[in-house]
């Protein structure tokens, strides 16, 4: 291949530079935020007047401040910019882990949570990503994102409990100040500065679209989908580090539980992952998943007494959980029209937050109510339900989105080319948003042609 051939079909250097130093901020946040979910648990026994159902509220109330902040911040960044919002938010986080670090009660904690997670920076990142790259190269600037805060996750259930067994909970927290500050000084030298910032509907909300998203049905079964997922994952980790405990395995030993299992559940979800995009079997892998994280949730409950059923079932949860955390947004692209999927998504991470803090919240007041065994079972009925709903899924389309620069030009124009553009081969739908002088196209990739839409195409910079 020729090094014509690698700029047009690969990203070119800015473009790296942003993903990376993207991926790293929001590594560097995640890792904070999950570092103490498979410890703090334990470390919470100890504090005065806890109860788990408080223990659960400091776990999960990162959620819900996230949820409500993530849209207004991404269209706040939209007037002020990119990098000030960011900035702001990394501080935000930062003060939060500082209050949750010199907390001497669980109340300050909760505080601390709350304010860990008003640094709603998400939305806002994807903004700067799209920002900072061509629309035919976007896709792979966010699959690059998307997989560091998969890798962070996995660290972050490793690394916490031995972390832990350092410099203990507190010392988490200062931690975690430490990389939201380390975060900063990523955003002032390392990413690059976008010429000039604008919307994005591809990865942005537009307010106008939220009625069309929220009364789509299979929209909303994948929402209620990616709400249970993490639930389930907050509520398990109120109990489940306990029971390890419980049955002989110090908690600076917790991470050789973590390690196996997430290194077995990463390998074992690939097939099913080849399985459901190039074999096309979508449907029946993601219900399949979800039964797996049912029965999972069934066997914590039955056997939480026998550590070798407890370690194994573990890796059938996170065999599940890895596949659908992989399958869940691939199937917002496919369902949701292009010109709607940064809203789609919006509405998608929102849900995964208010997730979060549900499963604190009640797996909390559950284990308060009915001892950890009722956790494991609160689990596995909403992964039931989940089932239950799920199982209407329409069969997704194949199909993938494709952002093609046209320049700006009338609407009677516009709607032409959407005409001429749907007459592609490999292309099932096109729309043209006149004022954003972009196509969002929805291709067959196994028919599709890049080429044949070059003279169609307004070359960027």
């Amino acid at each position: 291949m020729n090094n014509e051939q690698t700029e047009s079909t690969g990203l070119n250097p800015t473009e790296r530079r942003a993903a990376f130093s993207l991926a790293g901020i929001f590594s560097l946040r995640m890792l904070g935020l999950f570092l103490i979910l498979p410890v703090f648990a334990l470390y919470a026994e100890d504090l005065d007047g806890v109860t788990p159902t408080l223990v659960g509220l400091a776990i999960g109330i990162y959620g819900l401040t996230q949820a409500v902040l993530q849209i207004p911040f991404g269209m706040l960044s939209d007037r002020i910019g990119r990098k000030p919002v960011i900035v702001g938010g990394l501080l935000i986080f930062a003060l939060g882990s500082a209050v949750a670090a010199s907390a001497q009660d669980i109340y300050g904690i909760i505080f601390g949570r709350a304010l860990q997670g008003s640094g709603a920076i998400a939305a806002v990142i994807m903004a700067l990503a799209a920002d900072l790259s061509r629309e035919q190269r976007r896709l792979r600037i966010m699959a690059i994102i998307g997989m560091s805060i998969g890798v962070a996750f996995a660290l972050s259930l490793v690394l916490g409990p031995l972390i832990n067994s350092w410099i203990g909970v507190p010392g988490i927290f200062w931690l975690t100040a430490v990389l939201a500050l380390a975060g900063v000084l990523v955003v002032l030298f390392l990413v690059p500065t976008p010429v000039k910032s604008q919307f994005h509907r591809d990865a942005e909300a537009v307010p106008g679209q939220f009625g069309k998203v929220l009364a789509d049905p299979e929209l909303l079964r994948i929402d209620f989908g990616i709400f249970s997922l993490h639930l389930s994952l907050t509520a398990l980790f109120l109990a489940y580090p306990l029971v390890l405990r419980n049955l002989g395995v110090a908690s600076d030993h917790h991470w050789q539980v973590y390690l196996p299992v997430m290194l077995v559940a990463m390998v074992a979800m690939v097939p099913f992952i080849i399985l459901a995009e190039s074999k096309r079997k979508m449907r029946p892998v993601y219900l399949g998943a979800v039964a797996a994280l049912m029965f999972s949730g069934l066997g914590f409950y039955l056997f939480h007494s026998s550590l070798v059923m407890m370690v194994g079932l573990l890796g059938l949860f996170f065999t599940a959980f890895n596949l659908l955390e992989a399958t869940l947004p691939s199937l917002v692209a496919k369902m949701a029209p292009g010109e709607r999927k940064g809203t789609a998504m919006g509405v998608y991470s929102s849900s995964q937050f208010i997730g979060a803090f549900t499963g604190g919240l009640f797996g909390g007041w559950i284990q308060h109510h009915f001892d950890l065994a009722g956790v494991f079972l609160f689990c596995a009925a909403v992964a039931l339900l989940w089932l239950l709903l799920a199982w209407g899924m329409a069969e997704p389309k194949y199909l993938s989105n494709y952002l093609l620069p046209v320049g700006q030009m009338p609407a009677d124009e516009a709607a032409l080319l959407a005409g001429r553009l749907g007459q592609v081969e490999g292309v099932a739908e096109a729309v043209v948003i006149p004022e954003d002088g972009v196509a969002y196209l929805k291709v067959d990739l196994a028919r599709f042609d890049e080429a044949s839409l070059s003279e169609y195409c307004v070359e960027q910079a």
